[in-house]
């Protein structure tokens, strides 16, 4: 039986297929039409995940949506009239979408898909719980949701036993810790739903302790927060209950200053806002997680939503808590619940035994190599072909050890926010001016966000002070860890300013030609790490295609592009017809 699931018109549209339960295709749509954190129907991503199995829609036995619809716009004529008519014109610009599409999603789905079934709708949070519950390796496990907002909910906690999920309480909007962590996100002169991950960044820059730092004292106050976990604000510090800008002028006075500017100078007194906003999000979380605990009893933690992608705070969950086994799913945010809801559906609403779990992420797009060799030539793109896997692992080992930044284009696209080793940019973090190197001349990016480091899950112990065993999330680079002080100095370019790193860990299986890169570069550096980024510069999707690869390497500092077994070097190939006259093909 196949099952289809479908998120989007907010943010992050996507689709997942599952086979009898198991997760055989899976992409986001903003990997095919280019626009990052694309809200549109997925009709790409649909494409994609029939495709991969050789079927039609008539071969779909349920499709399922990630939200109530109804529900949510219930939550908004709700919000808009408790702030009328403060709220008058976002409610005005809201409408025609919920008009047109938001309240529309069966008949949509019918004409754009030709699907002459129902349609299963399975509340926000829920979808979230099953997305991370139903494909972990627990057959029990307290639940943890934290989002922004679903239609009502921001924050759930639950306890899942075999198919069944239950969420036992929740906290309502307009208290969302998600929204909160959003708002400072704005304050600081990033994007709401995009920079959440530059704020985590810039934390550790700022002063990470409750009583130092002025900031924490401030946003603290503003918060009621109980025994149980429970909370809610102080309202009035915010504004994005009526108009679309977050922060209110009386938070813009808490905070001592006005909204920074994306073009302003980033200043001790923003690294403390934004490591203070941390502090409070940290605290309110161990709070939950503590009541949680005591009402399941449950060794296992399963956590999904947008704030499960705080890696800072994943890393601390098992020393601070008293969980002792931790899953998050790599796509927690809005992207997930379309697994969620197919797997909500197969499992808890048909009631077919779980026999899946999730372990490999590259579940996207792949490329064969006659496909990549028939765009290569076609485009007149100069390359050499690698004889065999020791020629090609060898290569690239000694090119990055030698200083080279690498596109590494291989298998199934990943997952999820995270390049994991199928589309990323590979380089050596054993030299300090890398970091600078790839954010400057290779992402355009700004200058204080840190760099992934990539290690053999056997090896991973020896570098980092990580739980033991580590946690399957480590895998989906949903962990920062300290690494072992005597290690900082040797690897600089990966080490954050407080002595962190974002830790993603690879094991055999999952991708053994990655798997024997990093052992290869290890023979040759002495340290069997690498730096992982996303192949992709800042405001773009990461790469999909062959053609979204070569583009994204002739537009940056990128030195070599591996696509399979296939190298190219940037400066074989003209600098000024790239753009304007390469064909992307099929």
């Amino acid at each position: 039986m196949y099952i289809l699931g479908i998120s989007c018109y907010y943010h992050d549209a996507s689709a997942a297929l599952l086979k009898d339960g198991a997760i055989v295709a899976a992409a986001a749509e903003e990997r095919f039409t280019r626009k990052k954190h694309d809200i549109s129907f997925p009709i790409n991503a649909v494409n994609f995940c029939l495709k991969s199995q050789n079927i039609t829609i008539k071969d779909i036995g349920h499709i399922g949506f990630y939200e109530k619809p109804f529900l949510k716009f219930e939550r908004l004529l709700s919000q808009h009239l408790e702030s009328f008519p403060w709220s008058l014109k976002t409610f005005l610009s809201s409408i025609p979408s919920w008009l047109n599409e938001k309240l529309r999603v069966p008949k949509i789905i019918r004409k754009k898909l030709g699907y002459t079934e129902g349609v299963i709708f399975v509340e926000h949070h829920l979808a979230h719980a099953a997305s991370s519950f139903l494909v972990s390796p627990f057959e029990d496990a307290a639940i943890l949701t934290v989002d922004g907002v679903g239609e009502w909910t921001t924050t759930a906690i639950g306890k899942g036993t075999g198919n069944d999920i239950e969420l036992m309480k929740e906290i309502r909007f307009p208290h969302s810790l998600g929204l909160l962590y959003s708002t400072i996100t704005a304050y600081l002169g990033f994007t709401v739903n995009n920079g959440e991950y530059k704020t985590m960044g810039l934390a550790a820059y700022g002063t990470m302790d409750k009583v130092q730092n002025p900031y924490y004292k401030r946003l603290r106050s503003i918060l009621d927060l109980r025994e149980d976990g429970s909370f809610r604000f102080d309202m009035g510090y915010f504004s994005y209950t009526y108009k679309d800008r977050m922060p209110s002028q009386k938070l813009i006075r808490l905070l001592d200053g006005p909204v920074r500017k994306p073009s302003e100078q980033v200043t001790q007194r923003h690294q403390d806002i934004a490591a203070a906003v941390q502090l409070v999000t940290e605290e309110v979380l161990l709070k939950i997680l503590d009541y949680l605990h005591r009402e399941t009893k449950s060794e296992n933690l399963v956590v999904a939503g947008g704030v499960a992608l705080n890696s800072v705070f994943n890393g601390k969950i098992l020393r601070n808590t008293r969980f002792k086994r931790l899953w998050i799913q790599p796509d927690a945010g809005d992207g997930g619940t379309s697994l969620g809801v197919a797997s909500y559906i197969y499992h808890s609403l048909l009631g077919n035994k779980r026999s899946f779990r999730f372990q490999d992420a590259c579940l996207g797009p792949s490329f064969s190599a006659a496909e990549i060799k028939k765009f290569l030539d076609g485009n007149a793109i100069r390359y050499r072909e690698c004889k065999d896997e020791k020629e090609l692992i060898g290569t690239a080992a000694d090119l990055i050890f030698n200083n080279r930044v690498i596109g590494w284009f291989q298998g199934g696209m990943e997952w999820g926010p995270r390049a994991l080793g199928a589309r990323s940019i590979l380089s050596n973090p054993c030299n300090p001016k890398m970091k600078e190197i790839l954010n400057v001349k290779v992402k355009h990016r700004e200058r204080f966000r840190p760099f992934a480091p990539v290690v053999c899950i056997d090896d991973a112990p020896k570098f980092f002070d990580c739980d033991m065993p580590i946690p399957e999330p480590a895998d989906f680079m949903l962990m920062v860890y300290p690494i072992k002080k005597e290690w900082q100095k040797k690897m600089p370019a990966v080490t954050h300013v407080d002595g962190s790193g974002r830790l993603q860990t690879v094991r055999s299986f999952q991708n053994p030609r990655f798997y024997d890169l990093i052992k290869e570069f290890g023979r040759l550096s002495g340290i069997p790490i690498l730096i992982n980024t996303s192949f992709n510069i800042r405001g773009e999707p990461i790469v999909c295609t062959p053609y979204d690869a070569y583009k994204c390497m002739m537009g940056t500092g990128i030195d070599y592009l591996f696509m399979d077994r296939f190298l190219i070097k940037r400066d074989d190939n003209p600098q000024d017809r790239w753009d304007s006259e390469i064909v992307a093909g099929d």
